[in-house]
């Protein structure tokens, strides 16, 4: 028998995003965009329930181009509040518009928001070794600190517990316990 981390379900889709997504280091910067803004979706919410609304997300913010969702006005929030596919709450619509324009802001200071990004693990995933999912952390002090400059930037739901979990999700972090089949990988 195969064995993944705890967390994963029988879904095929669940399967794959685990074992082809969670934990493999991202940097693209729109990908980590999304990412960003998937996590913050997911606030009060099950990650398994964003990620079977993701294709939805994709198409209904642009493929998460920030130079387009920079320009998102009250029409287009409404339009947002009508679509099923997504979570349709207007505070988690508005951060991402709120967030593209951080985002951009934090391109044009860094370079790029991989490098600003990648900074907060000195440009290198944590590997840590957990033998059970009770022993991984809701957020740590690399998480703390990046929720605060995010907040600081004016980027919207970036508590620590959900930059912890984009951490994890974009593999700034490895959490895969030692008896999951990615582990290693």
């Amino acid at each position: 028998m195969t064995e993944r981390c705890g967390w994963v379900n029988e879904d095929p889709l669940y399967i794959d995003y685990h074992d082809h997504e969670w934990g493999v280091p991202v940097h693209d910067d729109l990908k980590l965009f999304e990412m960003l803004n998937l996590e913050g979706a997911q606030a009060g919410l099950s990650w398994y329930t964003i990620l079977k609304k993701r294709e939805h997300y994709r198409e209904a913010f642009d493929q998460f181009d920030p130079c387009r969702i920079v320009n998102y006005d009250e029409e287009k929030v409404n339009e947002l509040l009508q679509n099923a596919g997504i979570v349709r709450n207007r505070l988690k619509i508005a951060a991402v518009i709120q967030n593209a324009k951080a985002f951009l802001q934090v391109q044009r200071e860094f370079g790029s928001f991989n490098r600003y990004i990648w900074g907060f693990v000195d440009g290198d995933p944590i590997i840590n070794h957990w033998d059970n999912l009770s022993q991984v952390p809701a957020k740590t002090a690399q998480s703390d600190a990046m929720s605060k400059d995010l907040k600081k930037r004016g980027f919207k739901f970036v508590g620590s517990t959900i930059c912890y979990a984009y951490m994890q999700a974009t593999g700034m972090v490895n959490d895969h316990t030692k008896t999951c089949i990615r582990y290693t990988q």
